[in-house]
């Protein structure tokens, strides 16, 4: 018996579906089904019932789940032993989102002015592997963008709010203007990612977009925001939505950034992931963090405007 065939019984027993349990675990499907098959006849039951449709838990599969679960968090007790031996005091490792821009900057220089002697370690991942890694203690905090499900013992705090901008060609007519209302680009196909990249973000920008009084048509998948710039400045009609922090760092003269004129409509707040036993240890990050949402209060979205329209 493996530790992670019971990491891939206690995801499925808790999605009920295997196709969930593979993008929490972040690995292919296929994956899980053969080593649940292999737990299964290693243990000589059946833990779980297939059909096309629905998955549950066996009686025996119930009465196997809180041991499962027990000995996956005797595993983390584990590891919190020895974490303190493995990464030095001064030493922190976090994992970062997406499209953080400019305040990823402004936060490692207000951590360097709160702890001067304090190294930091950025590494990015995928959503899943960002809390799993926070878990397992790989990481010591990483930011998320919204509240998620988290594992047992990862605590999420906000520490700030990210309004998301509209890019549209610069030659649409909306662009001129200060700010753009969604109705007006109801014709418009519009960019999204791939749902499992940031399901919280498509949900976001579609419910926004039936408030306002229309379905949107959807353009072709988004492959990377860097692309549908790209497509969007070749005059391509269109529209797509991104952080309004990644959007500083991405002026061009041939896409324009523009706020909503309702503020608050698309935001989504980022929050830090970390372990609960370690609060003491990343104080001074809290305190950073703290420090960009103060600092946010002197950069208005419309200001960026103004500077892509001058550009």
């Amino acid at each position: 018996m493996e530790l992670r065939q019971l990491r891939y019984f206690v995801a499925v027993a808790e999605e009920l579906h295997f196709g969930r349990a593979a993008e929490r675990l972040m690995i292919v499907q296929s994956s899980v089904s053969q080593q649940l098959s292999r737990l299964e006849r290693e243990l000589g039951v059946v833990l779980l019932e297939r059909s096309p449709r629905s998955v549950r838990l066996t009686e025996a599969g119930a009465a196997f789940l809180p041991a499962a679960r027990r000995v996956l968090a005797a595993e983390r007790r584990a590891r919190s032993s020895v974490a303190d031996f493995l990464t030095p005091p001064s030493v922190l490792r976090i994992g970062t989102s997406r499209g953080m821009g400019e305040r990823l900057e402004r936060l490692l220089v207000a951590l360097k002015q709160r702890a001067p002697g304090l190294k930091v370690e950025l590494t990015s991942a995928a959503l899943g592997q960002r809390l799993r890694k926070v878990s397992e203690y790989e990481w010591d905090a990483a930011f998320l963008r919204g509240e998620v499900a988290a594992p047992e013992g990862v605590r999420q705090i906000p520490v700030w709010y990210d309004e998301l901008v509209v890019a549209l060609p610069a030659d649409h007519p909306s662009a001129r203007d200060r700010c753009v209302d969604l109705a007006e680009l109801a014709e418009l196909p519009l960019y999204l990612t791939n749902r499992l990249n940031n399901a919280l973000l498509d949900d976001l920008v579609l419910t926004a977009c039936h408030n306002a009084g229309f379905e949107p048509v959807l353009g072709p998948e988004q492959i990377s925001i860097q692309d549908t710039l790209a497509v969007l400045g070749a005059g391509e009609p269109g529209w797509t939505v991104l952080y309004a922090p990644h959007a500083r760092l991405l002026r061009s003269s041939r896409v324009a950034f523009l706020p909503l004129c309702t503020p608050g409509v698309l935001a989504l707040p980022t929050v830090l992931a970390v372990r609960s036993s370690a609060m003491d240890r990343l104080q001074p990050l809290l305190e950073a963090c703290k420090d960009v949402a103060l600092g946010d209060a002197g950069l208005d979205e419309e200001d960026l405007g103004d500077q892509d329209r001058a550009s």
